[in-house]
């Protein structure tokens, strides 16, 4: 049986590749962290690294298993609030114009984020980022958020 102190060491090391890439999406990663530590969340703006798509909670869940867990990136939930933010490349608002379920917030809007590894403050990362900056893709989203879109899955997501 290992000690609780190596599991805890083995536990964070796991998360901490996501909470340095995130951390390094802030012009100030050390406020970031430092928001962390006091068990706040961190606030960083979108436009930079990443946009940030508005999905409500049961959408997203939804969402997430049309779409499949390797083709998934960065997706954080407020389920208080019935919210969920995907992340998507700052390039890639346009994929998601007229998809009534999904709101793009503007560039600069800061999002407030726990750590990777953490529920905190009400909010949790239902995909978390694991350091490799993979974001999602937008036009998957936009197939995965229901009928009537206009937008088929491509075959190989179903592989």
């Amino acid at each position: 049986m290992s000690h609780p102190v190596h599991r805890h060491l083995r536990f964070a090391e796991m998360y901490e590749a996501g909470d340095s890439w995130l951390a390094g999406c802030s012009p100030h990663p050390d406020l970031v962290r430092q928001a962390w530590i006091l068990e706040a969340l961190a606030p960083i703006a979108t436009g930079e690294k990443w946009l940030a798509v508005e999905v409500a909670f049961v959408a997203t869940v939804r969402a997430m298993k049309r779409i499949g867990t390797p083709q998934l990136g960065p997706v954080l939930a407020d389920p208080g609030l019935d919210l969920t933010w995907w992340l998507i490349p700052p390039d890639t608002a346009d994929e998601l114009v007229g998809i009534k379920q999904a709101i793009v917030q503007p560039k600069g809007e800061p999002l407030h984020c726990p750590p990777t590894g953490w529920y905190q403050c009400g909010r949790k990362w239902l995909h978390r980022p694991d350091g490799s900056g993979t974001l999602n893709d937008p036009t998957l989203l936009a197939a995965a958020l229901g009928p009537g879109n206009g937008y088929k899955l491509p075959a190989e997501v179903y592989r």
